[in-house]
C-alpha cells in the first residue's frame, strides 16, 4: 500500500484531536537499513537515522528513532489506522494526495520530540529528486481548505493554510492546520523540503505551534543533514 504523505498527516493529526488523545506512542529502535532508491543513488534508512536531529531545545526526545521501510515505521502505520477510522464531511480530502504517492518501501527515518503539549516530529525519506520535487510543489486542493472530521462521537473542524513556495533546503512547502473540538483549539504546522537524494518533513504541533518555530526547525534539520549526508 502506497501512503500519501500530506493528506495521511492532516488527517492523523485531524483524527487525534478530534478524539482527544493524549501523546503518541514511544517511537520504536532503530532497527532497518532498507536499500537506497534507483541505482543505488540515495540513502539506506541506517544513514538517514544518523542525519536525525539529536536535540530540540525546550523538547525531550519521546523514546528511541525508528528506521526501515517507510510503510514499517509505527508512527506511518498508526496514521493510516487512524485515517481508516476518521469520517470526513469532504472524503475525497482523505485520499487525493497532490503529490504523489509514498512508497511503503522507500528508506525512511523518524524521531519524535516532546514538551507538555507539544510535540515535534522529523522525518527523513530517500527518494529521488524528480518525486522529492513533486512532494515540494504539490498544494491542498481548494476545496479541501476547510473539512470537518468525525472520530467515533468526537467531532471537529479544520481549516488549512499553505504558504507560497519556500526556500529551505532545495526547496520547502508549509502547511497549516487549525483544529477546533468544542471550545477547544490546537494548531499543526508542516514542512517539507527537499535535501540531495532526500525529502525531509516537520510536523509541530500544540496550542501554541507556530509557523515560525516550524520553519526554524526545519533549517535546524537541513543543517543537521547536512553534516551527515554528503
Amino acid at each position: 500500500m502506497a501512503h500519501r504523505l500530506l493528506p495521511i498527516a492532516l488527517l492523523s493529526t485531524a483524527a487525534a484531536v478530534t478524539a482527544c488523545s493524549g501523546g503518541g506512542e514511544r517511537a520504536r529502535p532503530v532497527h532497518g537499513t532498507a536499500p537506497a532508491e534507483i541505482a543505488g543513488v540515495g540513502y539506506t534508512s541506517a544513514e538517514l537515522a544518523q542525519a536525525l536531529l539529536i536535540h530540540v531545545p525546550g523538547y525531550r526526545r519521546a523514546g528511541e528513532p525508528d528506521s526501515g521501510e517507510y510503510g514499517s515505521l509505527k508512527a506511518v502505520q498508526n496514521a493510516a489506522r487512524l485515517q481508516r477510522d476518521t469520517v470526513l464531511d469532504k472524503p475525497r480530502c482523505g485520499t487525493a494526495g497532490p503529490g504523489g504517492a509514498v512508497a511503503p518501501d522507500v528508506p525512511a527515518a523518524l524521531v519524535t520530540f516532546a514538551k507538555k503539549g507539544m510535540t515535534v516530529t522529523e522525518t527523513l525519506m530517500g527518494m529521488p529528486a524528480a518525486d522529492a520535487e513533486k512532494q515540494v510543489n504539490a498544494r491542498v486542493p481548494a476545496d479541501c481548505l476547510t473539512f470537518r472530521t468525525k472520530v467515533g462521537t468526537h467531532r471537529a473542524t479544520h481549516r488549512v493554510v499553505e504558504t507560497p513556495k519556500g526556500e529551505i533546503g532545495e526547496g520547502s512547502r508549509t502547511v497549516g492546520v487549525a483544529t477546533t473540538t468544542g471550545t477547544t483549539g490546537t494548531r499543526t504546522w508542516y514542512v517539507v523540503f527537499r535535501g540531495r537524494h532526500y525529502l525531509a518533513t516537520i510536523t509541530l504541533h500544540g496550542p501554541t505551534a507556530t509557523r515560525a518555530e516550524a520553519e526554524r526547525l526545519a533549517q535546524a534539520s537541513r543543517r543537521q543533514a547536512a553534516k551527515i549526508l554528503p
